[in-house]
């Protein structure tokens, strides 16, 4: 896999490159832990399914994800597709801000 040209593939909308341009991050908001972990749920069994796994953390309803692809040392678009998965399954979550 080899890493995109961030002038030709765009960074999904609501998720922030980081400065060394390696990653993309975005924050999720739900109406409560279990909502929450349920989206936490879909992402890891899409991830595991694709095995492409996120950087996250979670505090009560907030999950933080962050992609990148480790093996080829930054962006992939195996990243910018798991970050559209993880934007429709939030939009599938009731009360989650986006």
């Amino acid at each position: 896999m080899e890493k995109i040209d961030l002038t030709k593939v765009p960074v999904p909308q609501g998720w922030t490159l980081a400065a060394d341009q390696l990653s993309i991050s975005r924050d999720f908001k739900f109406a409560g832990f279990v909502e929450a972990f349920a989206f936490m749920s879909a992402v890891a069994l899409t991830a595991e399914k694709r095995n492409h796994h996120p950087e996250w953390s979670n505090v009560y309803n907030k999950v933080s994800i962050t992609w990148t692809t480790h093996d080829a040392g930054g962006l992939t678009q195996r990243d910018i597709d798991m970050a559209l998965f993880c934007d429709a399954a939030a939009k599938g979550h009731a009360h989650a801000s986006v």
